[in-house]
């Protein structure tokens, strides 16, 4: 998110650029406009992986961005049940170069799948609301927790107060700070995997965005190819845990993640 770097890296001829804000799992924030002044004044294009922003909470076209990408399996589906994604621009680019590029490597829909992600649009809205909701009250309750000597370290959630960019999340995440909680356990990796197994209502999968609750372990799934002092640079550690918040009732989700962290607790005994 240093502005500086992103001049660095603009100084050299650029066709565009490709950023995710909130990036997964640590949650850190591009600041769109600004980003984007700097890539149009190089000539580039701005390109938005708006997963965990959401399209409820983000609206990156609306900061200056020109292209918006999706994992419609994520919250758009919401269920788990389809693979897919979606392309969002100028109409001549969606026409253009991006119907080109489908047409000759064959990336299209199902027709099952689009028309269940069509369904999931329906309910989209208040789905990640909900989910938001429940997210910014399991966040809170986990600070709370850490500060009682539970053995966590890190609490990660834009709309926390103690986010590090949390007045660039209020602008850009507008009702609601996404629907993934980032966490970390003392105890690294034998923690962490303790507090996973342990989870009765949550389970354990690297999909997000889902109407069940969903949790994983970011080394060794999604960012394991990643040398450790690459995932130590951009905050992930062997205790760090990432939950994707769903629609159950939040007292029972606050209830699984308490008798999990004791069972992450245990193996520091």
């Amino acid at each position: 998110a240093d502005l500086d770097q992103w001049r660095e890296a603009l100084a050299t001829p650029t066709t565009a650029v490709f950023f995710e804000t909130p990036s997964n799992p640590m949650q850190e924030l591009v600041d769109i406009a600004a980003v984007s002044d700097l890539a149009h004044a190089a000539g580039a294009t701005v390109v938005v992986d708006n997963v965990f922003g959401t399209p409820v909470f983000s609206h990156p076209l609306a900061h200056g961005a020109d292209v918006v990408v999706y994992s419609a399996t994520k919250h758009i589906d919401g269920q788990g049940r389809a693979l897919g994604g979606a392309v969002l621009g100028p109409r001549e680019f969606v026409e253009g170069p991006v119907k080109n590029l489908m047409r000759h490597t064959g990336p299209s829909l199902s027709p099952f799948n689009a028309w269940v992600m069509t369904k999931g649009l329906e309910t989209l809205d208040l789905r990640v609301r909900a989910m938001a909701g429940s997210a910014l009250t399991i966040a809170t309750e986990l600070e709370r927790w850490r500060d009682d000597g539970r053995g966590l370290g890190r609490v990660v959630f834009p709309h926390l107060p103690s986010h590090p960019q949390h007045d660039l999340a209020l602008r850009q995440l507008e009702g609601g700070g996404g629907t993934v909680v980032t966490l970390e356990v003392e105890g690294g990796k034998a923690a962490a995997f303790a507090m996973l197994d342990a989870f009765r209502l949550v389970d354990i999968s690297n999909n997000l965005g889902d109407a069940k609750s969903l949790t994983t372990h970011p080394a060794t799934t999604t960012h394991r190819r990643l040398p450790p002092e690459a995932r130590a640079a951009v905050g992930i550690t062997d205790g760090t845990v990432r939950v994707s918040v769903g629609l159950e009732d939040v007292q029972d989700l606050l209830a699984d993640l308490d008798q999990a962290l004791a069972a992450a607790e245990a193996t520091r005994r």
